[in-house]
């Protein structure tokens, strides 16, 4: 009986560790393999048998068996790649993927992602990768959801705040002596136009309408009769202005007219003044202060469209805050040099097509269009367990969720315990090369000892049978 025995236990010895050779083995074949966690395992006893022995009863073991094989979650080392949706995490967490048609959710540590076809981000055996739709603020919209891009293309933004920071010379001509409205009344008299010799300076800024079209704004100044001020009018093409009522009459493209007051010692902006013009009559609608200021600037209302008024904040470095008007430290003066226009700038934009993305530290994804526009579109989920060991391998890369594992806990890249993302980077294996081979010598030698006591066994056995000739 003990000899027969004694088979039993180097054929469990051998089983046991011919399985930890194969959970080597499968370690080191997957030593390239991105967002691989390698497994270990560990060896027990088998029940013991109770036998007689002189002393009373003992135990003799029967061999052993693998306790626990378990993954090592241990963080794998980046490698950088030049495809900005190649997606690594630095932490805890894992990438949230769902299975085509279907809602079966899976979990993973590789993130070697690719735009599909039909514009869902998936990885290389076609799972979604899940996140939140983001608003044009960069803020989550609803709940989780499958990464796609539906839209190519940037819609346009309309202008609403232009800045002309300009320099009026102090020494500069009043071109057109008279009323502080002259420059006005000489765009109406000469049809809509004026002549270089009407004014000091000039500048022009580019605009956008709705439809993503763009459009010259034209300012023009001199000086004004009032002392230590420039008067300036605002004007737009005028085969451009769709204002209600201009067709046919010489206000068209005449937009505001204004007077800028600055301070006799300083040369600063002390006080501003704008009238808008009607463009059915030319009569000069005055913005009052505080009256009909937005954001505190006054605004002036150029139609390029038909139908579609525009309202455009007109910033010449200096914001009325309710009492007085405050400058900035880049705003328009008068000083004693040649007019010029040290800074203008204008928001809105056209169209534009998507030429890229890219992903920060936070998961975002960002859209980069033709027409310079950066927009926030998705957000990468991430999701962790309390129980890691739990998580059943499904292959690929692959973990799904267990009762054992526990529910998913999704939330955003760096919140919660969550790991950042690194983006143009993939994790690689955990698997330690050097540490399976020093485990697959020992194994190697465990098999052969085991084999040893089958052999030996036997040659007993032959013993015992021979003694019976």
């Amino acid at each position: 009986m003990a000899l027969s025995s004694a088979l039993f236990s180097g054929i469990s010895g051998l089983t046991t560790l011919g399985n930890a050779m194969q959970i080597i083995g499968n370690n080191i074949a997957n030593v390239n393999t991105v967002g691989f966690k390698g497994s270990t395992f560990s060896f027990q006893d088998l029940l013991s048998q109770s036998i007689s022995t002189l002393s009373g009863t003992s135990q003799v073991g029967r061999g052993t068996a693998l306790g626990d094989i378990y993954s090592s979650f241990d963080q794998g080392s980046f490698e950088s790649t030049a495809n900005s949706t190649d997606l690594a995490i630095g932490g805890e967490g894992f990438f949230v993927l769902r299975e085509e048609n279907n809602d079966n959710l899976y979990y993973s540590r590789a993130g070697n992602f690719r735009f599909n076809k039909d514009g869902y981000l998936v990885n290389p055996e076609g799972y979604i990768v899940q996140g939140w739709r983001l608003d044009e603020n960069g803020e989550d919209i609803g709940s989780v959801t499958n990464i796609l891009l539906s839209s190519f293309t940037s819609r346009p933004q309309q202008t609403d705040h232009v800045q002309a920071i300009v320099n009026l010379d102090s020494d500069g001509s009043d071109n057109t002596s008279g009323s502080d409205d002259a420059l006005a009344s000489l765009w109406v008299t000469n049809g809509a136009s004026l002549s270089e010799n009407a004014y000091e300076y000039q500048t022009t800024l580019k605009v956008y309408d709705s439809l993503g079209s763009t459009h010259d704004i034209t300012l023009y100044f001199d000086k004004a009769d009032t002392s230590y001020a420039y008067e300036f009018i605002v004007t737009c093409n005028p085969s451009e202005d769709n204002r209600t009522g201009v067709s046919g009459n010489n206000w068209a493209g005449l937009l505001a007219r204004g007077l800028i007051h600055f301070n006799s010692g300083s040369g600063v902006i002390n006080d501003l003044e704008l009238w808008q013009i009607n463009p059915a009559t030319g009569a000069s609608v005055p913005q009052g202060v505080p009256g009909d200021l937005s954001d505190g600037y006054f605004t002036f209302a150029p139609a390029f469209i038909p139908g579609n008024s525009m309202s455009i904040e007109l910033d010449f470095g200096s914001r009325y805050d309710g009492s007085s008007w405050v400058n900035s430290s880049l705003s328009t003066t008068q000083f004693a040099r040649a007019s010029t226009t040290t800074f203008q700038s204008a928001n809105g934009y056209g169209a534009g097509d998507l030429q890229g993305v890219n992903v920060d530290v936070d998961g975002i994804i960002t859209g980069t269009y033709s027409n310079g526009q950066l927009i926030p579109l998705y957000r990468v989920a991430l999701a962790k367990f309390q129980n890691v060991q739990g998580l059943s391998k499904e292959g690929s890369n692959l973990f799904r969720q267990t009762r054992e594992s526990g529910a998913a806990i999704t939330n955003k890249p760096g919140t919660n315990g969550l790991g950042s993302i690194a983006p143009n980077a993939l994790e690689q294996s955990n698997v330690d090369i050097a540490n399976e081979f020093v485990r697959m010598i020992t194994t190697q030698r465990g098999f052969q000892a085991n084999s040893k006591i089958i052999t030996v066994t036997d040659q007993m056995l032959a013993e015992l049978i021979n003694l019976k000739r």
